[in-house]
């Protein structure tokens, strides 16, 4: 049976991480490893870890958690933390605020990479993703969509699937750290990269139907909307070149002038 490991990164997350932690302890599926990278929080948020580990370990569901809890050069140091510590056959990032769907997301998942029965898993498992607010109140489909067809080079239209419905799997995940000279968009690189290096084994990307992840709407990329954007176009033009990159982005400003209409 297929393994995950899902990574979720706190600091300071009392407010929003307890839907989070329920999401996975619903998660019918036996096999997963939740590891929790926490940057040495103040308030209440390792209490509550804690809490989770005691709830998890009395449901006897096999889930394994880990807990880390110490100071971090920011959220891609702590997510390079948790791929090290990864060992199912798929790494996922699921951070404090956001959510898996229904109690058997994860099972879907499996089921959906299984059955293509070729022996070989595929190099990422990829669907869609819902936006919530802090109540898990459903706001809206994201605005992107994933193909039913995704390479690396189905990134120059923009980040087509979202970082959270993105299950890469272990060894090409622990191959391709995060680059921490990223802040903001180090998420949209590492995909890529990994995307790249499925693409160089010949390796497929398999599309799971449905909705995959519930995103909180207000994250880090959302508070720091302009760095993020400066971080996306250098990525863009790092992978793509500066004239694709240019191109696209002249797309992407009259593509939301024409929504607008």
């Amino acid at each position: 049976m297929i393994t995950f490991s899902i990574v979720t990164i706190t600091y300071n997350a009392a407010s929003v991480v307890l839907p989070t932690l329920d999401s996975v302890l619903m998660q019918q599926h036996p096999d997963v490893e939740h590891i929790i990278i926490d940057g040495a929080s103040q308030d209440d948020t390792l209490r509550m870890v804690r809490d989770y580990v005691r709830r998890s370990d009395e449901m006897d569901n096999g889930h394994q958690v880990v807990v880390c809890s110490e100071p971090d050069k920011g959220i891609y140091d702590a997510m390079n933390k948790g791929l090290a510590k990864a060992s199912g056959d798929y790494v996922c990032f699921l951070n404090a605020g956001d959510r898996l769907p229904e109690a058997d997301t994860l099972l879907n998942i499996a089921m959906e990479a299984e059955s293509l029965g070729d022996g070989c898993l595929p190099a990422v498992l990829y669907g869609d993703t819902d936006i919530i607010d802090g109540e898990g109140r459903f706001l809206h489909h994201r605005r992107l969509s994933p193909p039913d067809k995704l390479s690396w080079r189905s990134f120059r239209q923009g980040m087509l699937v979202c970082h959270q419905a993105f299950y890469a799997r272990r060894d090409l995940a622990q191959a391709t750290p995060y680059d921490l000279r990223y802040r903001f968009s180090a998420d949209v690189d590492w995909c890529i990269r990994v995307m790249k290096k499925a693409a160089g084994e010949g390796t497929s990307l398999c599309r799971v139907p449905g909705v995959i992840a519930l995103y909180l709407r207000e994250g880090q990329t959302t508070r720091h909307h302009r760095e993020s954007l400066r971080e996306r176009f250098d990525v863009m033009r790092r992978h793509y070149g500066l004239l694709t990159t240019l191109a696209m982005h002249g797309w992407f400003v009259v593509r939301n002038f024409l929504k607008k209409d």
